[in-house]
């Protein structure tokens, strides 16, 4: 059974959130601000955090900080609708996905399954004959050990990251829209999925880059899409 970490001061979010996911078969642990959400990661195992932005005593993008500090657990951040800034600067800083209050709970429930089959299969330990090693130039995608490395250095990534450049380094050469982007990696179809792409291909330009504004493997095609250069 996998943990999830529910962050809201409105308990009755909360026990909604608790309701729908609990039909999934999860397990949820509750927090109702920053503080009891960072005292509850450290007691619990937990498999993935769904963190509201606007708290009081530790807001959600500064225990998003925080958490980000020391672990790689796939974090949902929700936002009201008027906050869109926040969600940018909330996928700047490392979450994994929004959504946006009020949520459908079918939405909720679609973003949490794929979330978690994201970050279990980075965690899992695949059998040995499933061992790829995908590489362009000095970057190497190790899907075995689930690492990268560049020019022989390891960078650090996060599960989305991860299998964003697993799946662009994978077919390296080729160009894909960001629904099609989204829709291989997140296994949900990719309305709307602009900024979080944007923003996660940011990150990951910045970590194997030298210089990301000019980047050597992870290419924009104006108007179309993105690539990893066959090098």
């Amino acid at each position: 059974m996998y943990n999830i970490l529910v962050v809201d001061d409105d308990k009755e979010i909360v026990s909604a959130i608790e309701i729908y996911l609990k039909k999934e078969g999860y397990n949820i642990i509750k927090a109702y601000d920053g503080l009891q959400a960072l005292d509850k990661l450290k007691e619990n195992e937990i498999h993935l955090i769904i963190l509201d932005i606007m708290m009081p005593k530790k807001d959600g993008l500064e225990t998003l900080e925080e958490i980000r500090k020391k672990d790689a657990i796939p974090v949902i951040l929700l936002s009201a609708k008027s906050e869109d800034y926040d969600k940018i600067e909330g996928l700047n800083q490392g979450a994994d996905d929004y959504i946006t209050k009020p949520f459908n709970p079918m939405e909720l429930i679609a973003r949490v399954n794929s979330a978690i089959r994201r970050y279990i299969k980075l965690g899992s330990i695949p059998k040995k004959d499933d061992s790829k090693i995908y590489k362009s130039g000095g970057l190497i995608v190790n899907d075995d050990t689930k690492t990268v490395t560049v020019d022989g250095k390891e960078v650090k990534l996060t599960a989305t990251e991860f299998n964003i450049l697993k799946f662009l380094l994978k077919n390296k050469g080729k160009v894909y829209s960001i629904p099609q982007i989204y829709e291989n990696v997140w296994n949900e179809e990719g309305y709307g999925a602009e900024n979080i792409i944007a923003v996660h291909i940011r990150h990951i330009r910045e970590k194997i880059e030298i210089n990301p504004k000019e980047p050597r493997y992870l290419k924009v095609i104006w108007g179309i899409g993105y690539k990893v250069e066959n090098l």
